[in-house]
């Protein structure tokens, strides 16, 4: 999985009008959602999407604003993961709520842009009460996009301001946007092979006022699945670039992948709710929103990926049984927000994307 180098000039020409439509601090105009899916996020009352895309190379973070406070949970399942303050969200730790999630690009260094979201917080006088001072609680995971034009480039403090700046409850802008904008799927055969997938989102709301949604960037080893088919949307190409070769179909077959570098990928989501949930609830939910991953990608949660879930709750409704019923929607609205993060990326020169593709 080599670098490919991606220049200035082909990256703003490559993604066209989102990248003409970033406004200060990223945040571009609203896609409109493919029919079959409603909303995003942003449909849990209380949580605020903005997004920060880098001009210079594709890479960028997304933030999940809370300013009211939101019980947060997470659960990490792959095996390279790259986090921030997740030890904290542990049931038996005491902190119960979190202000902001921060996805980054950018390995290890995007977790500085979690610095910027606190020092935003921190302006508007919002966090944990410890004397004197409130203390912002901002949870981070980040992804591998170094690969993809100047790795000397990633998201620092200032990026994670402008995201947060940005922040609205207005629809989720999706595809080559904030943690989405350098990602890329289907690399196990190597990264000359990988195709572009992005930032998608998705909501389900109930009769009764329950909403459960889901954010997510997408950046794996492995394909983006249809759940219905389990045929690739987007992932390992073949030989003539053109084509899906099917990643769990090549292993059947006996392929085998060639010295793959570890840590290069790691999908990040965060699923949300306006149910009333105990925090050991909320890490349930988080766990069954994995299934998502499951269901539409292949291969998932491997040595390579650092696939982490957070899961957020409002608390404004309370419902029976609401581990049992927000976690087996969030598996659904996440299995939804993935495919959409594939369909709605317009690719890169050398990361072609699924739309791509599909216009032969």
């Amino acid at each position: 999985m080599g670098g490919r180098r991606v220049s200035r000039r082909s990256f703003v020409g490559a993604v066209g009008a989102a990248s003409a439509a970033l406004g200060a601090g990223g945040q571009g105009a609203a896609v409109t959602a493919a029919p079959g899916y409603e909303g995003g996020l942003t449909d849990v009352p209380g949580l605020l999407v903005g997004h920060f895309t880098d001009a210079r190379r594709p890479t960028g973070c997304t933030v999940v604003l809370a300013e009211a406070g939101a019980l947060c949970a997470a659960d990490v399942r792959g095996g390279a993961p790259g986090t921030r303050e997740t030890a904290l969200l542990d049931p038996l730790n005491m902190m119960d709520r979190v202000h902001a999630i921060v996805l980054a690009g950018g390995s290890a260094f995007g977790l500085d842009a979690a610095t910027g979201v606190m020092r935003f917080l921190d302006e508007k006088g919002i966090g944990f009460p410890v004397g004197a001072a409130r203390v912002p609680i901002v949870p981070a995971a980040i992804l591998f996009d170094l690969a993809v034009g100047d790795g000397r480039i990633r998201p620092d403090a200032a990026a994670g301001h402008a995201a947060a700046s940005a922040a609205n409850a207005g629809p989720v802008v999706e595809g080559d946007v904030g943690a989405g904008a350098g990602a890329s799927v289907g690399k196990l055969f190597g990264f000359e092979r990988a195709m572009k997938a992005g930032v998608g989102s998705a909501s389900w709301r109930g009769a009764d006022g329950l909403v459960v949604a889901a954010l997510v960037a997408v950046n794996a080893v492995g394909d983006v699945v249809d759940p219905a088919s389990g045929q690739p949307i987007a992932g390992a190409r073949g030989d003539d670039g053109k084509s899906l070769r099917g990643t769990m179909a090549a292993l059947r077959a006996g392929l085998r992948p060639g010295a793959s570098r570890l840590g290069e990928a790691t999908t990040l989501a965060v699923v949300a709710t306006n149910a009333k949930l105990p925090k050991a609830g909320l890490g349930r939910v988080a766990l069954m929103a994995h299934d998502g991953f499951a269901r539409t990608i292949a291969p998932v949660h491997t040595p390579w990926d650092g696939d982490t879930v957070f899961a957020l709750s409002t608390g404004q409704l309370e419902i029976a049984l609401p581990e049992l019923v927000v976690g087996a929607l969030a598996a659904d609205v996440l299995a939804r927000a993935i495919v959409r993060a594939a369909r709605m990326s317009r690719g890169l020169p050398g990361l072609p994307s699924a739309s791509v593709l599909a216009l032969g």
